[in-house]
């Protein structure tokens, strides 16, 4: 579904509750239940429990790309990833329980690349820069590797249990990591021998984790019921908690730059809702005539 949150109102997008023949790329298919998702200037690309890869346009009728990534494996697509190559190209990038991270481009969606890793590969982003790659999965270790090649730059250690969820400052230099032992660590990439901090979780483990675009805020959400946003300026010490009710299905800023709004979607069966929270701004006495 797409939620206009000015309009008040959503629309459908995708529907893949039946089969479909309205696809490219690989054989229709049919009842995928959604794992991951991802929107990126128009392109929605979205993973199944069964190895599935969709691609479509938000603004254009019919799907652009779908495909099994496992084969016959039935291997749950973890994470999905648009982003700017180096060159300029828009690149979707897949990580499956399969131990492996594919790259297909959005010409003619054609496989670019294929790494393999030694454990299920549970997340992956890539930097602001298109040129690092972020790699977690069933390890206490996180990895940074080369986005074009693959090929391993450095192995970020001390996680204590397997990790779910990353995301990259705007400035590219900072990695969070979630994980189960009910961390998120920060990262220097330039210095990544040890975490420079360590945020705590309420109940349970990290599993998702958004910078805002302007790089002021990150937001950490639980399996359930909690969110937390920290203060990136108060090197993460100051946090506002959201206490909700029911299963996190994922945390998004607003694409503008003062990333005004919080949207929060919850998954449980009975309350499954989309929560919007707006930025509170505190004015002066006499601010109106700044």
């Amino acid at each position: 579904m797409h939620w206009s949150s000015l309009l008040r109102r959503g629309k459908e997008v995708l529907n893949v509750a039946g089969p479909n023949q309205d696809m490219r790329g690989g054989g229709p298919l049919s009842r995928v239940q959604i794992s991951t998702m991802m929107v990126k200037d128009n392109l929605l690309a979205a993973g199944g429990f069964h190895g599935e890869l969709i691609c479509k346009y938000v603004d254009q009728p019919g799907v652009a790309f779908c495909t099994n990534l496992a084969g016959n494996k039935k291997s749950i697509t973890n994470a999905v990833e648009i982003y700017k190559s180096p060159n300029g190209s828009t690149r979707v990038m897949a990580a499956n329980n399969d131990c492996v991270v594919r790259t297909f481009d959005t010409e003619k969606y054609s496989l670019l690349t294929q790494f393999p890793f030694a454990w299920s590969v549970n997340n992956m982003s890539v930097s602001p820069d298109g040129k690092l790659l972020a790699v977690l999965g069933d390890s206490s270790d996180c990895l940074i590797a080369d986005s074009g090649s693959g090929k391993e730059i450095a192995s970020l250690r001390g996680h204590a249990d397997y990790s779910f969820a990353s995301a990259w400052h705007p400035d590219g230099r900072v990695l969070a990591t979630g994980n189960q032992d009910r961390t998120c660590r920060l990262w220097d990439v330039r210095n990544p021998s040890e975490a420079f901090a360590v945020l705590e979780g309420r109940i349970g483990a990290v599993r998702g984790l958004r910078f805002s675009p302007d790089g002021r805020f990150l937001a950490a959400a639980e399996p359930a019921d909690f969110v937390r946003v920290y203060d990136v300026a108060a090197g993460y010490a100051r946090a506002q908690e959201i206490d909700l009710f029911g299963e996190i299905a994922g945390v998004s800023f607003s694409p503008d730059d003062g990333a005004e709004a919080l949207f929060v979607g919850v998954a449980d069966r009975t309350y499954g809702s989309l929560l919007e929270f707006r930025r509170r701004h505190r004015h002066a006495y006499l601010d109106c005539y700044l």
